[in-house]
């Protein structure tokens, strides 16, 4: 195997690059991951009378009880532990969230101590969701300074009720470098996917204007954009109104790219749906972040992390995401989706 040095962030230990990463020169490299996961309600016990918790109580439909939690937290916790840890064993450095009830379950995550020693902070807004779930955003200190966070709501036109989880911005400077970050839980396809649209349309929508805005401020602004989007990156949503291109040597002007793509094409998905497996969580990348000649941070490569103990194993759902509820049924699992994230190098020395 051709090895490379590479300098991890953390500490900036030394360890050789995997042979998946391997570039042509042989350089000293720094590696930042930035990741995303959908935790699959993360509810605490407690009874909120302002969301709509009642499913996810003790009496609930899903009879969630302390052991439940407490074996939902420890899950969680070591499946992020194990994020990117095969190209740097310090894991992601930024990790977006989503399907979380509120800022303490959030707490009680970062203090599992399969993840303690890491220190994530926590930047967390309270959305209007119907389910009463948010999205948050993870970020280790050491590799991200905060400064600035601002939660954006979703208005659909033509429907004044309409309320989903709100679209979270943290801008800060990732190892010294100015970089931003929106997370996103995109409507889903309840009622079906061309009823449902309007939704991911006006989410991708606001995604866009969030991006043009802060490209207006810096052309070459780095912008991860990260989340569930409850669609495919061939939909239109994504690829019209977000304009995301799956393929990086054909970016249009305004266009961004979504290395999701291809993993999607292949036929390698984050989650089934009607049996079928499909990327839905994915990363859409500025084109500041495509890879010239890595003297700052730039792109090298996606990955869903779908190891083994993330899935099902035998019968009808072989493979699939080993979730928490299963029809219904307490399976004890972790998600029904599965962790992605991006590696990012910068050459040494610039």
């Amino acid at each position: 195997m051709k090895r490379i040095l590479l300098f991890v962030l953390v500490g900036m230990a030394l360890l050789y690059l995997p042979k998946p990463l391997a570039a042509q020169e042989q350089h000293a490299y720094k590696i930042g991951l930035v990741g995303f996961y959908n935790l699959e309600n993360l509810y605490d016990t407690i009874d909120d009378p302002l969301k709509n918790d009642e499913e996810f109580l003790p009496n609930g439909a899903n009879q969630w009880n302390t052991e439940k939690y407490l074996n939902k937290l420890h899950n969680m916790a070591y499946a992020i532990s194990t994020i990117g840890t095969d190209y740097s064993p310090d894991g992601v450095a930024v990790l977006g969230l989503s399907e979380l009830e509120n800022r303490h379950v959030l707490e009680d995550l970062v203090a599992q101590p399969e993840i303690a020693n890491r220190n994530y902070q926590i930047v967390h807004y309270d959305s209007p969701d119907r389910r009463g779930v948010d999205v948050a955003l993870l970020y280790n200190p050491k590799y991200l300074k905060v400064t600035n966070t601002k939660s954006y709501r979703t208005v659909v036109p033509d429907q004044p009720d309409f309320i989903t989880r709100d679209q979270l911005v943290v801008s800060g400077l990732f190892d010294g470098e100015p970089m931003h970050f929106i997370v996103m839980h995109w409507p889903s396809r309840y009622g079906g996917e061309k009823r449902s649209l309007p939704g991911r349309v006006a989410a991708a929508t606001l995604c866009r204007h969030i991006a043009d805005s802060l490209l207006a401020d810096d052309p070459n602004a780095k912008i991860i954009m990260m989340g569930d989007y409850n669609d495919y990156p061939t939909n239109k949503s994504i690829t019209k109104y977000l304009e995301a291109n799956g393929d990086m040597k054909r970016l249009r002007q305004g266009e961004f790219f979504n290395p999701m793509y291809e993993l999607h094409m292949n036929g390698i998905g984050t989650n089934y749906f009607n049996d079928v497996p499909g990327v839905l969580d994915q990363t859409i990348l500025t084109p500041a972040l495509l890879p010239t000649d890595y003297s700052t941070y730039q792109y090298k490569n996606a990955k869903i992390h779908n190891k083994e103990f993330l899935k099902q194993h035998g019968g009808r759902y072989n493979g699939f995401p080993f979730r928490t509820f299963g029809s219904g049924v307490w399976m004890g699992g972790y998600s029904d989706h599965f962790p992605v994230y991006v590696i990012l190098l910068k050459r040494v020395g610039g």
